[in-house]
């Protein structure tokens, strides 16, 4: 048997922290077992789906690089086929027409609710004679389910799970005005597209069992299911955008890496000892659904940053200095070259792209730069005299290393009875317009000698 899992999210909003991390266990599932990952966007909501929530999620998944093997499948445009399973069940004395009115549903909830009973529909179709049908009034289709007995789910996560088939009502399977039901419409499209392992969060694990039934109905064997736990905040609570649940693009914009997301989500309810950062090929190596926990995840954004800092310092310093100078579009080639020369300093210092943004600007910045607050202090005073000796120093220099930069700003330091600091700081301030940096001699063997020289000239007396 060819393993075949599915993500199959609804286009109402962007893609979300729990959708992704539910994506990612179906593709690691797939890729383990040499099986296939599909796509299937369920827009039948036509209301609420919307075009870019569509594009919010295949953008989301193709950078979380999430490739899914097949041509996504759009649910809306599978609507003949969800209707002809249903008008088979009708043909098959499986399923019948129900001709109760909103009204009439109304009531029969109200008071089922009264009575402290289920708001289950009570069957009032279910054997009655369609010619006994009121004028005027379109019918729904539901499904005949067992009334006796029970359901029984052997969930890949959660084990056995059993559920009495009274406490289950005849599902809708066809909306009055013709329009298939997503439980029906789910069902169809797993069986169509072959779909042998359904992962996908607990709040879906009351859906299987009715889902099951339908299987059954229509002769079809079940996909095997697996639900995973959903995820919590840190303080235990559901989690909400307090929590740091944004979509995908957000933390791609807030400078996570997607290899570091893809290691986090896999942590949040999946172990694999006490391993903490695994490669991606680790994880299609290792993953299987015995190591999915039944507890809920907790969601924790220091870890994330943890992980986030590690794959920066394990990253190439090309592509790093590729996705850094993609948000100063400005900047020249000359300067790209210099972020990429100065990163293997810069990354061990930062936990996001945004802070290694932040910190390495001063290698694309044109001169002269402008000093923040704190550089302009160490400019005052007497810096500017110090940097104009200084300059005289370096320009005489003929070794522009780190190490031989170092000794000649000691040995000017040094001379004039000053500490390191009293020369290095107003140097940090001139060459980089702040008072952080990485190591400053290395920075001064980055910028080179004309652009050292020209930067600090600037600043100088």
């Amino acid at each position: 048997m060819t393993v075949v899992t599915r993500f199959a999210p609804s286009p109402t909003g962007f893609l979300h922290i729990g959708g992704a991390r539910t994506a990612l266990f179906n593709w690691l599932f797939a890729r383990h077992h040499g099986g296939k990952f599909l796509l299937r966007i369920e827009d039948t909501d036509r209301k609420r789906s919307t075009q870019e929530a569509i594009d919010a999620i295949l953008d989301g998944l193709t950078w979380l690089e999430l490739h899914w093997d097949e041509a996504e499948v759009y649910q809306s445009r599978r609507a003949e086929q969800h209707r002809a399973a249903a008008e088979r069940l009708l043909a098959e004395g499986k399923a019948y027409r129900c001709y109760c009115t909103p009204e009439e549903l109304t009531a029969m909830r109200e008071a089922a609710k009264a009575e402290g009973r289920p708001m289950r529909y009570d069957g009032t179709w279910r054997d009655r004679d369609p010619a006994e049908a009121p004028d005027g009034v379109a019918p729904a289709v539901r499904m005949r389910a067992p009334q006796t007995g029970n359901t029984v789910l052997q969930d890949l996560v959660q084990g056995e799970v059993t559920v009495a088939n009274e406490q289950l009502d005849d599902m809708v399977l066809l909306r009055a005005d013709g329009t298939p039901t997503y439980m029906l419409s789910v069902v169809v499209d797993d069986h169509d597209m072959g779909v042998t392992h359904a992962i996908r969060g607990d709040d879906h694990l009351t859906n299987a069992f009715r889902q099951t039934q339908l299987y059954r109905l229509l002769g079809w064997e079940p996909p095997a299911f697996a639900h995973i736990p959903l995820i919590h905040g840190p303080d235990g609570a559901k989690l909400s955008k307090r929590h740091g649940a944004l979509g995908v693009e957000a933390y791609r914009d807030l400078g996570y890496l997607p290899e570091a997301l893809r290691n986090y989500l896999l942590r949040l309810g999946w172990g694999h000892g006490d391993d903490e950062i695994i490669s991606t090929a680790q994880a299609v190596e290792w993953f299987d659904l015995d190591g999915v926990g039944r507890s809920p995840a907790r969601f924790d954004l220091q870890k994330l940053d943890h992980l986030n800092g590690h794959y920066l310092r394990e990253a190439d310093d090309a592509r790093l200095a590729g996705l850094v100078a993609a948000r100063f579009p400005e900047a020249s080639e000359v300067a790209r070259q210099r972020l990429e020369d100065g990163m293997t300093g810069l990354k061990p210092r930062v936990k996001t792209l945004v802070e290694l943004a932040e910190m390495a600007e001063f290698y694309l910045r044109e001169r002269p730069l402008t000093p923040n607050g704190k550089a302009a202090k160490l400019l005052a005073g007497d810096a500017p005299q110090i940097l104009k000796d200084l300059h005289a120093e370096l320009q005489a220099s003929g070794d522009w290393t780190a190490d031989a930069l170092e000794a000649v700003v000691r040995n000017f330091a040094e001379s004039r009875d000053l500490k390191l600091g009293a020369a290095a700081q107003p140097l940090r301030a001139a060459l980089t317009g702040s008072n952080v940096s990485p190591p400053i001699f290395e920075v001064m063997q980055v910028l080179g000698r004309e652009e050292s020289l020209a930067r600090i000239a600037d600043k100088a007396a």
